[in-house]
């Protein structure tokens, strides 16, 4: 599977936005989708998951309440829209794909991943 990020950008401390993965090849209701992120001179971070059937879903701490991942099967497409942005929340985000037979698992583990995005920038200006 191929995946391809965007919706990054440049935003206001407060504001909105919605990060797109969307997917080519393979079967996309069997692959768990993740995002991630890095910010520069840190290390890599779970964001968000959500199972391939939609149903299940996990973020981290810091993003809860603010983040929302959603996936629309038929469009092939992972959302993340994420509200209330602080400063640092400035990172590059990773979309990433996990292939499981199940439905309905979620993963956090960048190691679980065997897929991953080109990234887009995320920056949000105090």
């Amino acid at each position: 599977v191929q995946l391809q990020a965007s919706g990054g950008g440049l935003v206001q401390t407060g504001n909105s936005l919605t990060l797109s993965c969307a997917a080519s090849g393979g079967t996309f209701r069997r692959y768990v989708i993740g995002w991630f992120r890095q910010a520069p001179g840190k290390e890599r971070e779970f964001v968000s998951a959500v199972s391939g059937s939609g149903v299940n879903k996990s973020s981290a701490d810091s993003v809860k309440g603010r983040f929302t991942i959603s996936r629309d099967n038929t469009k092939n497409t992972v959302y993340l829209q994420m509200s209330s942005l602080k400063p640092e929340d400035t990172a590059i985000y990773y979309c990433a794909a996990a292939w499981r037979i199940h439905s309905n698992i979620v993963l956090s583990l960048a190691d679980s991943y065997n897929y991953w995005g080109q990234g887009t920038q995320v920056t949000v200006s105090s």
